[in-house]
């Protein structure tokens, strides 16, 4: 498993601080996530699976120590990753907080020698502004077989599929 190395450092919102998940943030982030599941634009995690994969996330913090942001970088291969589960509180949407989790993550993804980052999103305009482009899902067969084939949109799937090669 792979440990990012998201050091603690202000995002560019002063009431908001990026810095890597921990166990005690889980019920945070189930909390976040739990509306982006409901309306389909996340696919669900259990307890279990955060807690497993915790190290994969970065969390953007409230001086209230509320998690008002998460994303996580799910390693592939040696070349590739996806920029997964990213989430912001609705009242922090636009405010930066998306980017940054996103550019977090992107560091972290060139400091371990990663070719490409890409995601799956029915927001693609969000990632194009980072640069992304539009791919072809068949790109990624891993994520294909991984979680797609437990998507309930699986054979309806709305999502786009984005690439950033670093």
């Amino acid at each position: 498993m792979t440990s990012l190395s998201i050091k603690p450092r202000p995002a560019p919102l002063p009431e908001a601080s990026l810095r890597q998940a921990t166990l005690a943030d889980v019920a945070g982030m189930e909390q976040l996530m739990a509306p982006f599941v409901a309306t389909g634009d996340l696919l669900p995690r259990s307890n279990y699976d955060l807690c497993r994969h915790i190290k994969e996330y970065v969390v953007a913090v409230a001086p209230d120590g509320a998690i008002v942001g998460t994303g996580s970088l799910k390693v592939y291969s040696t070349t590739l990753a996806e920029v997964a589960g990213l989430a912001v509180r609705d009242d922090q949407q636009g405010r930066g907080v998306g980017k940054s989790l996103v550019e977090a993550l992107l560091v972290d993804a060139h400091a371990l020698g990663l070719h490409e980052v890409f995601g799956l999103t029915r927001k693609p305009l969000f990632f194009l502004r980072l640069g992304f482009r539009v791919v072809e899902k068949e790109q990624f067969p891993l994520k294909v077989w991984a979680d797609c084939a437990r998507c309930p949109r699986q054979h309806a799937c709305d999502e786009v599929a984005v690439a950033l090669t670093l």
